[in-house]
């Protein structure tokens, strides 16, 4: 496989780092998870990436989170049947194919532009607010 399938609005599983577990000290995630992708941005040294967990923990209502419908979760290929959400004001970012911890695995599928869109874009216009914790350095 390749990693030109990792795009944005793409979910892949990736051992998602909280922030609040690098203030910590952790370097490595817990567990593998489901991510959506949010934006690959071309780099000589490799694509940087930037990666939005999807948790099954309702978060506060304080977070930028979005629960997801029913239809995403399909299109995605994530369990219709359970409650998740997606975490917008933390995430991961790594580098394609310079990576300790992304493989060049399928897609598990992807959501619609008119559902992710919208949120990438309200992303943008918060992002100073939100945790950013770095994979690649």
């Amino acid at each position: 496989m390749s990693y030109d399938l990792i795009q944005t609005a793409s979910v892949i599983r990736y051992p998602y780092l909280w922030a609040r577990e690098a203030e910590r000290g952790e370097t490595e995630g817990r567990k593998e998870r489901p991510v959506a992708v949010g934006v690959r941005m071309p780099r000589p040294d490799g694509d940087l990436v930037l990666f939005f967990p999807i948790t099954t923990k309702q978060p506060e209502a304080s977070r930028f989170a979005v629960e997801v419908p029913v239809i995403e979760k399909r299109r995605a290929g994530l369990d219709a049947d359970r409650l998740l959400w997606i975490i917008f004001d933390e995430f991961n970012t790594d580098i394609v194919g310079n990576s300790f911890y992304l493989e060049p695995e399928p897609p598990s599928g992807r959501f619609s532009k008119a559902f992710f869109l919208p949120l990438l874009r309200e992303f943008i216009s918060r992002r100073k607010s939100a945790s950013e914790v770095s994979r690649f350095r």
